[in-house]
């Protein structure tokens, strides 16, 4: 696969690179990284042709969006897909506040939810300062899920809130031209499908819920997506990380120890994938491109050498045969689109 060919980004009239590069690890939750470290990280991917940037002001309680923009801001803005989020918006930490909330890695900032229509200006105006740059082409309805919330009602407030006000404030800006796209970035397929008939989007970055460990998102997400010209962006393509170490110790899956059963099952896969010759991450890393409502994967990264081994995984060959002894063993849904 092409690292930097470009995909339309389902109805808006964004083009972006099919392997994009996701911030949230710059944020420095996963490994401590310093601003250098970062920028050149970021500038490595943008000189090798990756065009389309996502991250967050959770991120590091805006440290990913600060390092995002530092790295960015004086390239050719017309060249570029910057992609955040909305949700929440930042109060420096004060005497008397609670600073176990803080981010680990991230900056003394906390967090407030608020999925309003203020909420959404707020958080948005913080962000274009965060990152110094007067456009933000992507806005995405941040962690509206029962992963983040853990609780029903609070879910269900946060979705109302969503549609009945912040919305509003997004499709607003949209149509005045302000924003090129707007979409929703959970960790869930049904939530997401619940979204895309809930209101008019034009993206989804899904984080995880389709790789080449669970495909449950044929079910029904996908398809809806296919049938509205919504455009799928793959967040997580390794499962935090699983399918990019294999079954190790100390690997991670939905950014915690993996069940026994999932290390069995990716035990399986590699298996599979060494006797095609071929790292089970460049597998993982290609697998969800074949899919026709996916516009694009965004792995993160924390180093050049990261950026370096995504464009080597993206550009291996991978023979047919892998894919057809994945279905033959039933560790890939038979429904899913293959690369090649």
């Amino acid at each position: 696969m092409d690292p930097i060919a470009r995909r339309k980004l389902g109805k808006s009239p964004l083009m972006v690179t099919q392997l994009g590069f996701g911030a949230a690890p710059l944020g420095g939750a996963r490994a401590s990284v310093t601003e250098i470290e970062a920028i050149r990280t970021i500038q490595a991917a943008y000189s090798a042709g990756v065009r389309f940037f996502d991250s967050s002001p959770f991120y590091g309680s805006g440290r990913s969006e600060l390092r995002m923009g530092a790295a960015l801001r004086d390239y050719p803005r017309d060249d570029l897909v910057i992609s955040t989020k909305i949700g929440r918006w930042m109060t420096p930490l004060r005497a008397g506040m609670d600073a176990s909330k803080l981010r680990v890695g991230g900056l003394k900032f906390l967090a407030t939810y608020d999925y309003s229509y203020d909420g959404v200006m707020r958080s948005l105006e913080q962000s274009w300062l965060r990152l110094g740059m007067n456009e933000i082409d992507v806005v995405l309805i941040h962690d509206v899920d029962f992963w983040t919330t853990q609780d029903h009602a609070v879910l269900e407030q946060r979705f109302l809130q969503v549609v009945d006000s912040g919305f509003r404030a997004l499709d607003e800006l949209r149509r005045a031209g302000v924003i090129k796209a707007i979409g929703v970035g959970l960790n869930e397929a049904d939530m997401s499908a619940r979204f895309v008939r809930a209101i008019d989007l034009d993206c989804v970055l899904l984080a995880g819920r389709y790789t080449l460990l669970e495909q449950g998102a044929l079910d029904d997400f996908l398809p809806l997506c296919v049938e509205r010209d919504v455009g799928v962006v793959i967040g997580g393509p390794f499962n935090s990380g699983i399918l990019a170490t294999g079954a190790v110790a100390g690997t991670k899956y939905n950014y915690l120890d993996p069940p026994a059963d999932v290390m069995e099952r990716v035990r399986r896969i590699e298996a599979v994938c060494r006797r095609h010759d071929t790292p089970i991450a460049a597998a993982a890393l290609q697998f969800p491109l074949a899919h026709p409502a996916v516009s694009a994967t965004i792995p993160g990264a924390v180093s050049v050498a990261e950026i370096e081994a995504n464009l080597a995984l993206f550009r291996r060959e991978i023979p047919s045969s892998l894919w057809a002894e994945l279905r033959q063993e039933g560790l890939l849904d038979a429904r899913a689109p293959v690369p090649g």
